[in-house]
């Protein structure tokens, strides 16, 4: 079954390679409709070669197309009319806004969350959520499709392999630090 519930994902949700990882993974469950735009792809691709320069573009294209082939229709579209309409205290973060309403999502994933105030998003039924809080909530949808799914993003790192500490480490330093220790309560399960 695939849930009607959908969130749309700024571009610092997928700026770390574990933490996209990890949601795209989710994604793949159903549990949530995951969506995002060129719009964000652009933005975390940027920012990313910006920070770390020793990245290719051509690596980050392959990066971008593997998301998009990784969750059906995730891609949003024809929400540039919308973006002028809009007000937030950042006007570059408009075009989240706008194509999360036109993918009628239920919720913004993001770590600006100042960026995103509940009284400017309340009219059009969404709420701005931290991926932490946005992960945890996931896990109480479906407690064994969400560790199924951890266990599976885990388990897919074998160049190099990762101890499940390190795994968990680097969403801790990725900024879901009580993601981390949730999946340390459960690394009896996800760890085997």
């Amino acid at each position: 079954m695939i849930s009607t519930f959908t969130a749309f994902f700024d571009a610092n949700v997928f700026y770390g390679a574990r933490l996209r990882s990890l949601v795209l993974t989710l994604a793949q469950t159903k549990m949530f409709r995951a969506r995002w735009s060129e719009h964000v792809h652009d933005e975390w691709m940027r920012t990313l070669l910006r920070n770390r320069p020793q990245l290719t573009m051509a690596s980050l294209e392959k990066t971008r197309r593997a998301m998009d082939a990784s969750v059906l229709d995730c891609l949003v579209e024809g929400y540039t009319p919308v973006i002028e309409t809009l007000s937030l205290p950042d006007p570059d973060d408009r075009h989240i806004l706008a194509a999360a309403i036109v993918c009628r999502a239920s919720c913004i994933v993001t770590f600006n969350l100042a960026d995103f105030p509940q009284e400017t998003l309340r009219p059009f039924g969404l709420h701005a959520v931290h991926p932490d809080d946005f992960l945890l909530d996931t896990e109480s949808i479906d407690p064994a499709a969400y560790a199924a799914a951890v266990r599976e993003d885990y388990q897919h790192y074998k160049s190099p392999p990762l101890t499940f500490d390190s795994y968990v480490g680097s969403l801790r330093a990725a900024g879901v630090p009580a993601t981390a220790a949730q999946l340390l309560k459960l690394s009896v399960i996800l760890d085997p």
